[in-house]
């Protein structure tokens, strides 16, 4: 057993039983982990994971376990550990290092942990583990297989790390997977973000306007569930046409400037910084509440907000707030950092079956191909995108239709015509 850093080893019963509830609802996830059990497709590969660790977490690396894999995890993001879960993950003998809270030196001696591990494959969520192993230790990227990224920010870097020509390993975009960003990023960020705000402020959606910076897959899950509960809600886009869709969509569209003046909730989701800068705080009305549902906490200038307060003051669990010179008061949910996690539970684990899936499948199609892809980024392969789809709709007892050879035939000619 390799070394371990978690809050409590007492908490591992209770996490135990989280992980169980989560994994009666990733039917695919389910069925993935029996086949691995039974074929071992991933005998010994060495796996560092830089996740979310919570039970749907857990539940991909116990199937990559039964796999054969020699799994480690640090945590992606310092308030999205599950404490109980990182406790019950070391007694079914993966080590984790990640404690909720935890600060930035330790967050990053965590992913030490897992570089130490000399991975051949790496998962990530945002990328910090493949950054920190490239800057670092580029020496070891050579024993390196591949990778997989599940975030929208991740893949941003990542890409941007091929263009530069700096990556020196091929990684899968997980997020990009039609079973991933329509589902996860709609349904699951969409319910997650609301739940956790809702959390940690009790507030009354119903009639609050509600600003939605961006739309991508993320903010339509979050507008559209906003707008479920009575909300009015505002789409900031710099995208001209994703901010049409929003306003066919039936949304009101405007620059954050002007939305400053009448929303009372403000949610980013856009994978950029500053999104809401100080030129923002400076229009909000008093009692406005800001939260982020992006991977990092950049989107809101947090250091600006402080340096604008002229007092600051923990409320509630996860709300901080700041009371400007002119009297008027921001409240800053969760320190900025993803809100979905810092203050509830993330993503329903129906929904992370199918992303967990597709890591899980990804894991095993980079053993078997290893050697064969030069460092890039590659979309997941649409046999398993595919395949999860079949999958999950099984589970939910949904059958569907197929082509007739005509119908195909039709399809992949171009001779017949009116």
């Amino acid at each position: 057993m390799k070394n371990y850093d978690i809050k409590d080893p007492s908490l591992a019963s209770a996490g135990r039983l989280r992980i169980e509830w989560a994994g009666e609802e990733m039917p695919v996830l389910k069925l993935i982990k029996k086949r691995f059990a039974q074929e071992k497709p991933l005998g010994a590969i060495r796996v560092s994971a830089c996740l979310h660790i919570t039970a749907e977490t857990a539940n991909l690396a116990l199937t990559l376990q039964e796999g054969g894999a020699d799994v480690v995890l640090c945590a992606s993001n310092p308030l999205s550990t599950q404490d109980d879960v990182a406790a019950a993950l070391v007694n079914y003998g993966i080590p984790v290092n990640a404690i909720k809270g935890e600060d930035n030196e330790t967050y990053y001696r965590h992913i030490a942990t897992a570089i130490e591990h000399r991975p051949q494959v790496t998962l990530d969520d945002g990328a910090d583990l493949v950054s920190t192993i490239h800057r670092e230790h580029a020496e070891l990227t050579h024993d390196v297989i591949g990778g997989a990224e599940e975030t929208t920010t991740g893949v941003i870097r990542l890409r941007n790390m091929a263009r530069a020509g700096s990556l020196n390993y091929p990684i899968i975009a997980v997020n990009d997977a039609r079973t991933k960003h329509f589902f996860d990023n709609r349904y699951g960020t969409g319910q997650s973000t609301i739940d956790g705000i809702t959390r940690a402020t009790n507030i009354l959606w119903a009639g609050r306007a509600v600003v939605v910076c961006g739309y991508g897959f993320c903010g339509k899950g979050i507008a559209r569930r906003a707008q479920g509960l009575g909300a009015h809600v505002i789409v900031i886009e710099v995208d001209p046409i994703l901010a049409l869709e929003a306003a066919m969509d039936g949304y009101r569209v405007m620059p954050l400037l002007e939305a400053c003046k009448i929303g009372r909730v403000f949610i980013t989701a856009t994978g950029d910084k500053n999104v809401i800068d100080k030129v923002h705080f400076t229009q909000m009305q008093d009692r406005a509440i800001v939260a982020n549902s992006g991977h990092f906490n950049v989107e809101i200038n947090i250091p600006g907000l402080e340096g604008m307060a002229k007092s600051k003051r923990r409320v509630r669990p996860f709300v901080d707030e700041y009371t400007l010179d002119d009297g008027r008061c921001i409240y800053l949910l969760g320190e900025g950092r993803l809100i979905n996690l810092a203050a509830a539970e993330g993503h329903p684990a129906s929904v992370m079956d199918m992303s967990f899936a597709n890591q899980a499948l990804c894991v095993e199609y980079l053993v078997k191909v290893r050697g064969k892809l030069k460092p890039d980024v590659y979309p997941v392969p649409d046999d398993i995108d595919k395949e999860v789809g079949r999958l999950k709709l099984a589970s939910m007892n949904i059958a569907i239709d197929s082509l007739t050879e005509g119908q195909e035939e039709y399809l992949s000619s171009w001779e017949a015509g009116t």
